[in-house]
């Protein structure tokens, strides 16, 4: 590459060699002597830039456009959204009570975030105050695009990309008088900072902080519902301060004391007007020919819905490994939702546990069950599958044998497993690289895995997870029963 310094030594013979030829040629022999060294010049740059770098600098170059969505149409549905409307009466327009959550999380796995989206508008809601909705904001390690540092904006992903409902601006029920949620971007204008009461998390989290899930919800219903102020930001503090500086922080999250909250947020609005985004819809509705019946005995079954007989496993690996192994050595509860006690397959914290470090037969029994071998989870999808079949009420059709394998292998691990669960009797094995998706759908594919398991007759997923305890979430909201939750 050339040298950036204008006193380089390259630079200086570049303009000693352009000086020589203005004054020592006619006109169009320098033009033809200046195009020469503008080429000399720009081979140069390209070989010194590197292969790899321009692949990722000018992707257009190697005829690569695998590239992010820009989302522009939805970017302008979004700032379109009838709500946003000064004029609007009461509870919404120029009169309206709003609250952002600045303290979401951000910059990581899209179901942390997913928890508190939906939490947080739950709580907007019983608060009487308009929910503020935010782009979701990439992890970059978790980013489903090449990165390279000529970039110069965060990646992110509009929420209505991602789901539909209330708490990405869709209507409430019909009678329902609560105002529509509104983007940031609307909230700029409608509370200008002059007129925003700033709230820091910590000023409130520490009289609550290890409370459970319903004492500190409307611990902060209280605050909500009786400022006077009409715009409300929750700021997070510095994070030496607070790690987890969210209204809803993962300590909740990841405990037993999210489970006085199931009932009333199960039952709410935003749970059961909670929706899939239409990209992520027109993502399953592409890619559903692969799970459909091909033998003749299947196709003549009475069961002929490809989703009731579908049994979809969440297999994390790759990175998890490690994930799991921390979750050990600080004797980890399974997950949020994960917890209910009328799921199957529940797993108790074993005895023996020091601060930061487990026993090694515990670590062990983690990671059977959090990163388990190849013969553990064939065992868990033939007793997840035999329990489902025998638990059929007389009469009742029951038949699996179509298997979606929700994973992030990227090892061929999951292509040595093809063969062996062909031999099990499921017809069809579809796997997450397996589907075809678009610009759009690639950005949200995790939310069109999450579709496909919670439309699957049976789920198996890991405790441990937010991405399984957020389809147990829309499973249950759904009706589902129980047993056909399971857990590795």
């Amino acid at each position: 590459m050339l040298p950036t310094s204008a006193n380089s030594p390259k630079r200086r013979v570049l303009r000693r060699w352009r000086n020589r030829i203005r004054h020592q040629l006619p006109q169009s022999r320098q033009r033809r002597w200046l195009l020469y060294i503008a080429i000399l010049a720009t081979v140069h740059f390209f070989v010194g830039y590197g292969q790899r770098d321009l692949r990722r600098a000018f992707p257009f170059l190697f005829g690569e456009i695998d590239e992010p969505p820009t989302y522009k149409q939805l970017r302008q549905w979004e700032l379109d959204l009838p709500q946003h409307n000064l004029e609007l009466p009461f509870p919404e327009g120029r009169n309206g009570r709003y609250v952002y959550f600045r303290n979401q999380v951000r910059k990581l796995g899209w179901n942390n975030a997913l928890n508190e989206v939906l939490m947080n508008t739950h709580l907007a809601y019983k608060s009487n105050r308009t929910y503020v909705f935010q782009d979701y904001m990439w992890k970059r390690s978790y980013y489903p695009w090449r990165w390279y540092k000529h970039r110069d904006w965060r990646p992110r992903t509009p929420l209505n990309a991602l789901i539909g409902g209330p708490s990405a601006g869709g209507p409430w029920d019909k009678d329902d008088p609560a105002p529509r949620s509104v983007s940031e971007r609307w909230f700029d204008i409608v509370c200008p900072k002059s007129e925003r009461r700033i709230i820091y998390s910590e000023d409130v989290k520490p009289a609550i902080r290890w409370k459970n899930g319903d004492v500190i919800f409307k611990h902060w219903q209280k605050l909500l519902s009786e400022a006077p102020e009409r715009c409300i930001e929750v700021k997070p503090v510095s994070l030496k301060v607070d790690p987890f500086p969210q209204t809803f922080d993962l300590y909740v999250w990841g405990s037993e004391r999210i489970l006085p909250l199931w009932e009333e947020f199960k039952n709410s609005p935003v749970s059961q007007l909670l929706s899939t985004s239409p990209i992520v819809q027109s993502a399953v509705d592409r890619n559903l020919y692969l799970f459909m019946a091909r033998s003749s005995r299947a196709q003549n079954t009475d069961v002929p819905d490809p989703f009731d007989r579908m049994l979809a496993i969440h297999l994390r690996r790759g990175d998890f490994s490690q994930a799991c192994l921390d979750l050990a050595n600080w004797n980890s509860t399974f997950y949020s939702w994960n917890l209910l006690p009328s799921l199957p397959d529940s797993f108790s914290t074993p005895p023996g546990y020091e601060w930061g470090k487990n026993t090694p037969e515990n670590v062990q029994l983690y990671l059977e069950r959090c990163f388990p071998t190849d013969e553990f989870i064939l065992n868990k999808i033939r007793t997840s599958r035999s329990d489902y079949i025998r638990g059929a009420k007389s009469g009742e059709p029951r038949v699996l044998d179509t298997l979606y394998l929700l994973t992030n292998d990227k090892s061929g691990w999951v292509d040595s497993m093809r063969p062996v669960l062909q031999r099990e009797g499921w017809n069809t094995i579809v796997t997450t690289k397996q589907l075809h998706l678009d610009q759009e759908q690639k950005d949200v594919n995790m939310a069109v895995d999450m579709e496909f398991a919670r439309k699957a007759a049976v789920f198996i997923g890991n405790g441990w997870s937010s991405f399984t305890s957020n389809i147990v979430h829309r499973r249950l909201v759904d009706g589902r029963d129980p047993n056909t939750i399971r857990f590795y």
